[in-house]
């Protein structure tokens, strides 16, 4: 994983989900187990991924086994890129 897509998802989540800027969210922090991030907000994780980095991800891969994370969610942008 690149720390360019990495940091990209970060700061995605936390200026466009959270609403947080200043929120410390770590590579693993749980984003949807520890209720930070809904399904709702995976729609909006998928057109951002659309945008920003020219794929849409398929529909059955936005679960919280694959976006749980930013980890997890910028492998998976760089795995699909």
């Amino acid at each position: 994983m690149s720390a360019e897509i990495r940091d990209a998802v970060r700061t995605f989540i936390l200026n466009n989900i959270l609403r947080r800027p200043n929120y410390k969210l770590g590579d693993d922090d749980s984003l949807i187990k520890g209720g930070l991030m809904d399904s709702f907000s995976l729609v909006e994780v998928q057109l951002f991924i659309e945008e920003t980095f020219g794929f849409r991800p398929d529909d059955v891969d936005m679960t919280v086994e694959n976006m749980d994370t930013v980890r997890m969610i910028a492998d998976y942008v760089a795995a699909h890129r």
